[in-house]
Order: C-alpha cells, then sequence, then structure tokens
C-alpha cells in the first residue's frame, strides 16, 4: 500500500501544476488510489444505498413525526420528489433506496409502483423492538441484517459501482444512533440531540429515554454487534455490513450523517481497519457527529450546516472526492513535455 501512496503522489507532483496546490483533493486522491489499488484512481459509477427502517424507542415520544412518516418518505424518494434525488442527479449518483424494516405492509411490485430508482426490498423486521424495554433485535436478525448488507457489497461491485454512498431515513434512529454511542462509551451530552426539532422538555425526555434504554441493555461496549442487537435496528445493521463487506473490493464508501456514521461505528469497532475505504461526506448539524467521525479518525469533506439525513451530505461529499480523482486523470504533467523545465514552471505559478 505505501508503494501506491508513494506512486500516486508522484503523479499529482507530476500534474502542470504547483505541488500539493489542490490541497485535499490530492489527499483524497491517494486515498481513493490505496483503495482500488491503481494510479491514478477511477471514478467513473457512484451509487447511493438509501436505508430505510423503523425504531421502535419512537413509541417513547422521542421524535415530533409518527413512524408513517417513514414509508411516506420511501414513496418521496420512489417517485423521485426527495431531496436525495435531487442532489444525487446533480452530483450523477445513482439512489439504490432499501427497505430494511420500514413498519407496514410490503410494498407494491415495481411494475405498479413505477419507481424512479433502483427499490432493494431486503426488509428483515417491521421495524426494531423499542430497546428501552426489550431487545430491539434478536441475534438472528442481526446475524442477517449483517449478512444482507454485505451481499449488498456485492450488489455494488455487481453494478460496477467505483464509490458507494450510506444514507438512511426512518423516524426515531437519533434516539437509535445516541443509545449505540452511549452504550459504545461516548458522553450522552455529546450524543443526544434535538433531531427533527422538539424543544428542551421533550430533549430532556429524549435524554432520559436513551440513558434508560442503555442501562436496561447493557450491551458490551466494545462489541459492536452486540450493540446493534440490543440497541440498534435492522438498518442499521445492514449499513454496518454493506461497510464490512466491501472490504478488498476497491469500492470506497461515503458516510453521510450522524445515524449512518453511528452504524459506520459499530462496522468500526467490530474491524477497524473499515476507516481505510470510508470518507465522511460531510460534518451533520447534529450534534455528536464530529467526534464520532474523530473517533474513527474520518475529517468531514464539507461543512454545510445539514441535518436533512437521506445521503446527501454523502453525495456532495462524494462528488468534491470525484472531482479531485478527474484532476489527477485529465491534466497533463510536466514529464509528458508540456513544460520542459518542472522547477522553472512551478516558479512561475
Amino acid at each position: 500500500m505505501e508503494n501506491i501512496k508513494t506512486a500516486m503522489e508522484a503523479h499529482l507532483d507530476d500534474l502542470t501544476k504547483p505541488r500539493g496546490s489542490l490541497g485535499k483533493l490530492e489527499t483524497y486522491c491517494v486515498k481513493m488510489a490505496e483503495i482500488q489499488g491503481k494510479v491514478p484512481p477511477r471514478l467513473e459509477k457512484k451509487g447511493i444505498y438509501v436505508f430505510a427502517g423503523d425504531h421502535g424507542i419512537a413509541a417513547e415520544g422521542v421524535s415530533l413525526y409518527p413512524q408513517e412518516v417513514s414509508r411516506q418518505m420511501m414513496f418521496n424518494i420512489l417517485s423521485g420528489g426527495a431531496g436525495i434525488n435531487a442532489l444525487a442527479g446533480g452530483c450523477g449518483w445513482e439512489v439504490i433506496l432499501v427497505d430494511a424494516g420500514v413498519i407496514g405492509e410490503d410494498f407494491p411490485p415495481d411494475a405498479e409502483l413505477k419507481p424512479v430508482c433502483s427499490f432493494v426490498r431486503t426488509r428483515i423486521c417491521q421495524g426494531s423492538r423499542n430497546s428501552f424495554k426489550e431487545d430491539a433485535l434478536t441475534m438472528e436478525e442481526t446475524e442477517k441484517a449483517l449478512a444482507r448488507g454485505k451481499a449488498l457489497a456485492q450488489d455494488a461491485a455487481d453494478r460496477g459501482l467505483d464509490m458507494t454512498a450510506i444514507g438512511d431515513l426512518g423516524i426515531g434512529n437519533t434516539s437509535t444512533a445516541a443509545a449505540m454511542l452511549v452504550a459504545a462509551g461516548f458522553s450522552i451530552d455529546d450524543v443526544v440531540d434535538r433531531g427533527t426539532g422538539i424543544d428542551k422538555a421533550m430533549l430532556e425526555h429524549k435524554r432520559m429515554i436513551v440513558q434508560g434504554a442503555v442501562k436496561n441493555r447493557n450491551p458490551p461496549p466494545k462489541d459492536g454487534k452486540a450493540i446493534l442487537q440490543k440497541l440498534g435496528s435492522a438498518d442499521f445493521a445492514m449499513m454496518a455490513g454493506l461497510i464490512l463487506g466491501l472490504e478488498g473490493r476497491g469500492i470506497a464508501c461515503v458516510l453521510d450523517g450522524f445515524p449512518v456514521s453511528s452504524a459506520a461505528y459499530m462496522a468500526y469497532l467490530i474491524n477497524p481497519k473499515v476507516s481505510d475505504w470510508l470518507f465522511a461526506g460531510h460534518l451533520s448539524k447534529v450534534a455528536g457527529h464530529k467526534p464520532l467521525l474523530e473517533k474513527m479518525g474520518l475529517e468531514p469533506i464539507v461543512d454545510l450546516d445539514m441535518r436533512l439525513g437521506e445521503g446527501t451530505g454523502a453525495v456532495i461529499g462524494g462528488h468534491i472526492v470525484g472531482l479531485g480523482v478527474r484532476a489527477a486523470r485529465e491534466m497533463a504533467s510536466f514529464s509528458q513535455g508540456h513544460v520542459s523545465d518542472t522547477e522553472k514552471a512551478e516558479e512561475k505559478y
């Protein structure tokens, strides 16, 4: 891997520009080269998996919105009306919506739905259980969700993707994320936030529920699988499975906001190597996202005060990585003879 890093840095230094002048775009190119094992890297096909799942902890009144909204949001994406549809289209991403565990009857067949994006039906359960009162998932459900996430890594390879991204939707997901992270050792003060915009009284209630769920379930703090089983959800376990399943495939993965990054942290507890193929698309406005990324050694690509979810920040961040890769592939080089003396050329800039 060190040879790839050295070769990529040499390639960038040979481009017709002052050394290091593309800043972080060059850093992203080096990481892409290490992920793919090639110089320069390639970034032609990008696909974002948006995982939809309901969270049993929502029954404790931790969100302003009822759980039916999760299903409504899915129909919005399937019809092309969501924020992720607009931003993914503008940044050249394919949208792949995943029903990982939403409450309600099965969705109509594609012939009836006529979705504008890919739709993967891999539901594990109709929402996780209420972790304040019982384990969120059985171990069998957790294993199945992880396995189906890993199968989506194969799906990404079959689609010929050079880069994936992960988005999420589901009422109660920030409470699930916070509970998992508190169980993993994060301070509750750092990770419990207003989510969908709850008031101060509701925030204190949410904090009490999260703290109670962690105390009641009490999983081992370094066991990502146990935390997912006791406090997580099918969609979070599936996200973690996708990340774990990308190992050795040469496919980069861009994380969205706080819930997605919390699932990534469970994958990180299972296999700390995952940071090698992960990018943090953006820094969410949601509290707790920054210390979480720092723990995994990831630096957000953009900071736009976003907190929509759905993968909207991930596609923007991944698009910027793609611009860096494009420059690395398309710029002329000094060694090609366009400029005869590298040092003199650099002095002209």
